[in-house]
């Protein structure tokens, strides 16, 4: 097996479905000595315009970054609980250049979390992306598209595993 494709990103937003994709590559990569599985949260802030303040609106953002934590600490768990390597199995949190907590040379622009996806995956060299089947309504991606129907069309030079 060639090196690059025993590297996997999984994109992870602690959604049902992103839950799906992890057992899914749980049961793929439990046998696979030598994988690299990162599990990616790309940030997301809340809109700022919503609050009343920016302390509310500091404060949601601190709860949503512990929210997905817990639930990026989960995800690796439950791979190593498949037989996954400790090892193999990283977790990444892909700060919002708005970040009030973060900084970072690198970051999320916030415009398009498919293409920081695929950015990541370019620069990391990863054969393989794993997402989890949308997470929005067929409404909501026929107005704004899916994070999984963005990184579908858009992917060059890797497999992309959409998981249902």
């Amino acid at each position: 097996m060639d090196t690059i494709n025993m590297k996997m990103l999984v994109a992870f937003d602690g959604s049902e479905n992103s839950f799906k994709a992890i057992n899914y590559v749980g049961g793929v990569a439990r046998n696979c000595a030598g994988c690299e599985i990162v599990l990616l949260y790309v940030e997301r802030l809340p809109d700022k315009d919503l609050f009343s303040d920016d302390k509310s609106w500091k404060d949601q953002c601190e709860k949503n970054e512990h929210d997905i934590t817990i639930k990026l600490t989960e995800a690796r768990k439950k791979l190593v609980s498949m037989g996954v390597s400790e090892e193999e199995v990283e977790v990444e949190y892909f700060a919002s250049c708005k970040s009030p907590f973060h900084e970072t040379d690198v970051c999320s622009t916030g415009r398009s979390i498919g293409m920081d996806i695929l950015r990541l995956r370019e620069e990391g060299g990863y054969g393989t992306i794993v997402i989890g089947r949308r997470g929005v309504s067929k409404a909501e991606e026929f107005l704004f598209g899916s994070v999984s129907t963005k990184v579908v069309q858009s992917a060059v030079d890797c497999t992309v595993w959409v998981v249902s």
